[in-house]
């Protein structure tokens, strides 16, 4: 029993239960740009989907800058046909309309933090593709999140989107049941007029600005 005054101790829970009982086959090769920073992360959802799939399948790339003579590997990947990068930019396609008539169907696709692309000329190479869905709800996803979607769609099977959202669920429900918070973003607030009114007031000046 934890003594008066001093905060509980935190329990353990474990996850397991809620990995799938043998790797997730894809065809598609996945490759994770993640920043330094993000690697100490508690809650990351990185590690859940390396558990997920088989190490082949999905490589995590780590560092700030890339560049195409030092990162040879990744060079040759950026470069070729096959290889999309998840990006909802102004020149991204959806990714489900353009898997339609792509001259060469997906083989490899790359997810990291968005300020790469302009930080890196390398991931300006690859074909720009987005999800289905608004800018606003992009920025909510996490990087377990793209992927299941992601690849649900590239596989074809829908069934890869539950899946892989199944650990991260297990982890939510964990975290809720302990105290945890529900924090919604600035776009929900914003869109269902529950932001602070000078602070959005000002938003919506250096938008028009």
């Amino acid at each position: 029993m934890d003594a008066p005054g001093l905060p509980a101790t935190p329990q353990k829970v474990c996850l397991c239960p809620f990995l799938p009982v043998h790797l997730l086959y894809i065809a598609t090769q996945l490759y994770i740009i993640q920043h330094p920073a993000g690697e100490s992360k508690v809650l990351q959802t990185v590690p859940l989907l390396t558990a997920c799939l088989p190490q082949a399948k999905c490589k995590v790339m780590i560092g700030r800058r890339f560049s195409e003579e030092r990162d040879v590997e990744l060079s040759t990947v950026f470069s070729n046909s096959g290889t999309l990068i998840l990006y909802p930019g102004a020149e991204a396609t959806n990714l489900e309309e353009f898997i339609i008539d792509a001259p060469v169907y997906p083989s490899t696709i790359i997810i990291g933090t968005w300020r790469y692309f302009y930080k890196n000329s390398l991931f300006q190479l690859p074909k720009q593709v987005q999800l289905k869905t608004s800018t606003s709800s992009h920025r909510c996803l996490s990087t377990l999140e793209y992927a299941a979607v992601a690849l649900s769609i590239l596989e074809k099977n829908h069934d890869i989107h539950e899946i892989l959202l199944n650990p991260l669920q297990a982890l939510c429900s964990f975290q809720l049941q302990r105290g945890a918070q529900i924090c919604l973003s600035k776009e929900y607030l914003m869109k269902n007029g529950l932001y602070p009114h000078k602070l959005r007031k000002m938003e919506l000046l250096m938008n028009s600005l």
